[in-house]
């Protein structure tokens, strides 16, 4: 069976773990092939070890030139670029009285100029390739004020008009540019900053658990996310440019 990203070259950012490996998994059996990217190598090589066909290569998407080297080493090992995910992204749990300016500019770094940097140095190689698809990981905090994460939220606001921008800028150009936003999904990262959201709330140990379960019902699953970013990244879209797609149980649509 033919997949839906058969013959389609794809570069999943951020790929070592989470949304990220799922997306790349999630592309690689419908066909594309897959470039995983982390600047974990480890993780990025044992995503990579799972996927048929797919190369790892490590790289630290705030780095300009490792951003070069990363999409030369896609074109030189496939040909070619056609789908570009900009996921990777990290986040602080603080509120912004609380927070440093260098961990502001942390986070913006990678959550936002990684994405522009990525997408900047991909594009004349999609191009080339005839057009393709962005398909951006924004977040559901993105669309409200969300407090202890003012950083990363401020950031995916900002990815989300940026695919926006991408959109209106490269529709004559047969490159199509769609965010997904995300609300909490069982990942790694959301657990890591669970203690913190608890201790800020005042909630008892697995408070946090219980509040998302009366937002969205339940934690989102990574494999959610990656048939979104399936559909985004395959003809199926082919009408879609400069969407929003948020995958968040409900959470954005309750009052209560």
């Amino acid at each position: 069976m033919v997949g839906l990203l058969a013959d389609k070259v794809a570069i999943v950012t951020g790929a070592g773990a989470g949304i990220g490996a799922a997306i790349a998994r999630a592309y690689g059996a419908e066909g594309a092939r897959v470039v995983v990217t982390d600047i974990n190598s480890d993780a990025a090589k044992e995503v990579s070890s799972s996927i048929d066909g797919s190369i790892a290569v490590t790289a630290d998407v705030t780095d300009e030139k490792q951003v070069l080297n990363l999409v030369e080493r896609t074109v030189a090992e496939f040909g070619g670029l056609h789908v570009v995910v900009p996921n990777a992204g990290i986040a602080t749990t603080k509120p912004l009285v609380q927070t440093s300016f260098e961990e502001w500019r942390k986070v913006m770094s990678v959550d936002l100029d990684g994405v522009f940097l990525t997408i900047r140095h991909a594009l004349p190689e999609m191009l080339k390739s005839g057009g393709g698809s962005i398909v951006t990981i924004s977040s559901i905090s993105s669309t409200a004020g969300s407090a202890l994460i003012g950083s990363y939220a401020a950031a995916k606001a900002a990815v989300r008009n940026l695919t926006e921008t991408l959109s209106a800028e490269l529709r004559f150009q047969n490159i199509r540019a769609n965010a997904l936003l995300p609300g909490f999904i069982d990942t790694d990262l959301v657990k890591t900053h669970q203690p913190a959201f608890e201790e800020a709330l005042g909630l008892e140990a697995g408070g946090f658990d219980d509040l998302v379960s009366a937002k969205q019902t339940r934690y989102g699953r990574t494999e959610e996310v990656a048939a979104a970013a399936v559909f985004f990244a395959s003809d199926q879209s082919s009408w879609c440019n400069g969407s929003s797609l948020i995958l968040d149980g409900g959470f954005k649509a309750a009052l209560l």
